[in-house]
């Protein structure tokens, strides 16, 4: 099939604003209309490998969305749950990163649809809905501290066995090993703010002794009373863990080392 007909086939089958541009021996760069939500176009390339004809991204969309996600939230939890959907739904191959469809039976325009289809919702992960980014949120939170925290020297939702058996009064994160064990909550919205409030006046009541530090998704969208009532009781506050992971890796260094 001669690459005129390649691009009346793209165009029939995907948009008629759509071209393919030469760029050496059998490799064409395909230009389309389709964006990621900065205004950046999808990276689509038509070649030659291992003897087939191929659509590849060339690893451009993974980049892509590294600009504003770590690499390590592509590859766990609901992202990397969305990710795999969709190449599979559209029979996408990741291959170390590049993105890449074969050719079937000379079905250029479908196989160029279904990439397209495929990136799309690749890409919308950024646009995921806010109780979404929350259980996003809660995954990227334990994952780091698991990254950071040797296991011995913490435990996920934990309570107080002694004064609080039926688990009333959570803590994200117990970090020990050290004289004043470190209490870590993760705080996506005013509620979660709320009941970390709640739960360290209680513990202050018993005589626990213990330091607390919260992690917030976003301090700003938190209401200013209720926030203003978690500052009286927590000792250390980090307004996103987004843009402080290297502040928080510091923080928590130094409590496991008795720094702090």
């Amino acid at each position: 099939m001669s690459i005129e007909t390649i691009e009346q086939d793209f165009r029939k089958t995907v948009c008629e604003g759509l071209r393919l541009s030469a760029e050496g021996m059998e490799r064409y760069r395909v230009f389309t209309p389709f964006l990621f939500e900065d205004g950046d176009h999808l990276a689509i390339v038509l070649k030659r490998d291992q003897g087939r004809w191929v659509l590849s991204d060339e690893g451009h969309t993974f980049m892509h969305l590294t600009y504003d996600l770590d690499e390590k939230d592509l590859q766990r939890g609901t992202r990397q749950k969305i990710i795999t959907t969709a190449l599979s739904a559209f029979s996408v191959d990741d291959r170390h990163g590049e993105l890449i469809i074969g050719i079937q039976d000379e079905r250029y325009g479908d196989a160029l649809f279904n990439f397209v289809q495929a990136l799309l919702k690749i890409t919308d992960i950024t646009f995921l809905s806010r109780e979404r980014v929350r259980s996003t949120f809660m995954e990227d939170f334990r994952a780091f501290i698991e990254e950071r925290v040797p296991a011995d020297r913490r435990s996920f939702d934990w309570h107080d066995a002694k004064h609080d058996p039926e688990g009333k009064y959570i803590v994200d994160c117990r970090v020990n090993g050290m004289t004043r064990p470190l209490l870590v909550y993760a705080l996506p919205g005013d509620d979660k703010v709320r009941d970390a409030t709640i739960g360290l006046l209680q513990f202050e009541r018993w005589g626990l002794s213990s330091r607390a530090v919260g992690i917030f998704e976003d301090q700003e969208e938190v209401n200013r009373k209720v926030l203003a009532r978690f500052s009286d009781i927590c000792e250390k506050q980090f307004s996103s863990l987004a843009a402080n992971k290297d502040r928080i890796s510091r923080y928590l260094d130094e409590a496991l080392h008795g720094q702090s």
